[in-house]
């Protein structure tokens, strides 16, 4: 279909679709577009081609003039929504956004886009706000976007695995956060997310999270159920070209370095590994470089923007890199104990329960499971 000049297509696809009973995923799956396509079609803003539109007739057993109409007049604009952006990085202009809302309060969670695919999306930023993190959205479908999505902030880069099983097996949505354990943490705190995953490790006790949560928020209660144990290394080249085999090696003249950002357990990790070998941060090629996350430190590597980054084997076995364990952590999902009987929660902490999720992030990631579901408190 194509717009004509003073006209708009009028869609009754999300009116029809939820008359039968279908759910929007499941429509996608059967016309074989994107879910997002089918909101962008419901929402309006985007008009479908001939053979879509012949698809998505036959599958709710109705006639194309029956979903599509035109309308005559001029394009209603779209909605605006305020938001506080989840993000380490300022938020930019035209950033696309995926939205959710927790209790009254709407949030935006940036999303990048890969090498050959646009990114899965709610909206874009329209403008900035004059406060740290806020700002004003273009977004479509918001209704849709209110229902069944749960937002979980950390590093870890195997969630995309447990996202994908949890919307395959429960139709719960994750929409995830890149961001620092602290900065999760605190964002949990704040009642900004659902879910916070850390891996801080007590340095007098050798415990995880446990610690850094009764000093930190001594007046919250917080429920805490155990994600994977991982090992935590050097991320080298293929083949290892530089022979970089331990922290002090990090001193090299020849060896460029990229770090995580402040607040973050790797971060946490290498000073304390500087600081047992008896090294000055300073003397370390690219301390004060940044990569936000695993996967982005470990990118770096791949693009030889970097020799080498501190991440987990994960990260490594992503991008065909080679690895170099030096401390084995535990990752928990940690939530607030008032959200924990939702029934989008609960049915979260159930796929933790799964055999076949246990198994996909022992091949795929390499990570211990032995304590996968386990409530630590």
């Amino acid at each position: 279909m194509k717009k004509q000049a003073g006209t708009r297509v009028e869609s009754r696809l999300g009116q029809i679709r939820k008359s039968r009973g279908v759910g929007a995923s499941e429509l996608a799956r059967r016309v074989h577009v994107s879910r997002q396509t089918i909101y962008a079609i419901e929402a309006g803003t985007y008009v479908p081609n001939t053979e879509v539109a012949l698809n998505l007739a036959r599958e709710l057993e109705v006639t194309v003039d029956e979903l599509f109409s035109l309308q005559e007049g001029s394009h209603k604009s779209p909605e605006s929504l305020a938001t506080e952006i989840l993000s380490a990085e300022a938020p930019a202009k035209g950033q696309p956004v995926r939205i959710c809302q927790i209790g009254s309060r709407w949030v935006g969670v940036p999303v990048s886009a890969s090498p050959y695919y646009m990114p899965a999306a709610d909206g874009i930023i329209k403008k900035t706000g004059g406060s740290k993190g806020r700002a004003d959205l273009v977004v479509f479908a918001k209704e849709e976007a209110a229902q069944k999505r749960l937002v979980l902030a950390g590093c870890d880069p195997a969630t995309g695995l447990l996202a994908g099983m949890v919307e395959k097996i429960s139709g719960i949505e994750i929409v995830s956060a890149a961001a620092s354990s602290k900065l999760a943490l605190t964002w949990l705190a704040e009642g900004k997310v659902h879910i916070a995953g850390s891996h801080l490790e007590d340095a007098k006790t050798g415990e995880f999270n446990l610690p850094f949560l009764r000093k930190t928020f001594p007046d919250e209660e917080f429920s805490v159920v155990t994600f994977a144990r991982w090992e935590e290394g050097l991320v080298v080249a293929a083949g290892n070209p530089k022979g970089i085999r331990k922290v002090e090696d990090l001193s090299r003249k020849n060896i460029r370095f990229v770090n995580r950002e402040p607040g973050s357990g790797s971060r946490g990790l290498l000073d304390k590994l500087l600081e047992k070998a008896g090294m000055d941060a300073l003397k370390v090629q690219g301390y004060e470089r940044i990569a936000f996350g695993h996967l982005a430190a470990a990118y770096c590597v791949v693009s030889h923007d970097a020799d080498v980054c501190l991440a987990t084997r994960s990260a490594a076995q992503t991008f065909n890199l080679d690895f170099i364990p030096l401390h084995s952590e535990r990752y928990d999902l940690v939530m607030r104990k008032r959200n924990a009987d939702l029934p989008a929660i609960k049915a979260f902490l159930d796929v933790l329960q799964r055999a076949t999720l246990r198994r996909k992030l022992e091949v795929l990631a390499g990570y211990d499971t032995s304590e996968t579901g386990k409530m630590v408190a």
